[in-house]
């Protein structure tokens, strides 16, 4: 979602900078603001929800195999626990730096995870966050709007200015 923070910080800027009057409308021109709910097109359009649910099977993919690893871990654990009063120091030892080398390899192979889901997200949600871009640019000065914020930032708005529905169509369509 970094490219959502990008264009929320984007519009952010360009709102304080119209307030400060250093990129003006010109006095003709009243400026007319639009919303949209990034999330909302995300998830509802028909590349969203591919791309939900291809990331959605990997990360089960991903958590099988940890889950795997998890509970050989605690098997461990138990056993340590159980049969420790009977071990000599040598194996409670040799069962410790076993443990922590089993801790050590399961948090590296969460940390492969979480990398390998956040490229499988970059490389499927970065498309569409380009195409949304221009979608939204299209939307915005197809219906006479010359501001586009996003829903999170907006306090309160009349629907009648929300544009995620026909941007969503328009992803859509443009995405097939």
């Amino acid at each position: 979602m970094n490219k959502y923070k990008k264009f929320t910080s984007f519009a952010v800027v360009f709102v304080f900078l119209m307030i400060s009057g250093i990129a003006t409308v010109p006095a003709s021109a009243a400026a007319k603001v639009a919303v949209i709910d990034i999330q909302k097109v995300l998830v509802e359009s028909k590349a969203g929800i591919k791309a939900k649910a291809t990331m959605e099977k990997k990360m089960e993919q991903l958590k099988a195999g940890l889950e795997k690893d998890e509970k050989a871990l605690i098997a461990l654990q138990k056993e340590m626990e159980k049969k420790a009063s009977a071990w000599s120091e040598d194996k409670k030892k040799e069962k410790a730096v076993e443990f922590q080398k089993m801790r050590r390899d399961l948090q590296v192979k969460q940390d492969d995870a979480n990398i390998e889901m956040k490229i499988l997200q970059d490389k499927h949600l970065t498309p569409i966050m380009k195409k949304l871009e221009t979608i939204v640019a299209d939307v915005a000065k197809a219906k006479g709007f010359t501001i586009v914020l996003p829903r999170n930032g907006v306090l309160y708005f009349d629907k009648a200015v929300d544009i995620s529905a026909d941007t969503t169509k328009a992803l859509n369509a443009k995405m097939k």
